[in-house]
């Protein structure tokens, strides 16, 4: 199982603070995200929005997700 991990303002979009899918081999990024709800998705897949996967930051591009991965999603900070 993957888990999906909402942090800040995505939790309050998703939710939840995470969710588990279950994941056969390596699956892109982009396809987890086609099983959540669009609303979720879009937000998940902005510009602003940081991906870390066990605990480093990666990049969006071409990420792949295994089976036991925890994949936390990490709004931009802003305030003044």
């Amino acid at each position: 199982m993957a888990r999906l991990v909402f942090l800040g303002r995505l939790e309050e979009v998703a939710g939840a603070v995470e969710l588990k899918f279950p994941l056969t081999g390596l699956t892109p990024l982009d396809n987890v995200l086609q099983m959540l709800p669009s609303r979720l998705a879009e937000a998940l897949g902005g510009p602003k929005v940081r991906i870390a996967v066990n605990g480093s930051i990666v990049e969006k591009e071409r990420l792949l997700v295994a089976d036991g991965d925890e994949v936390s999603f990490l709004p931009s900070v802003s305030g003044g």
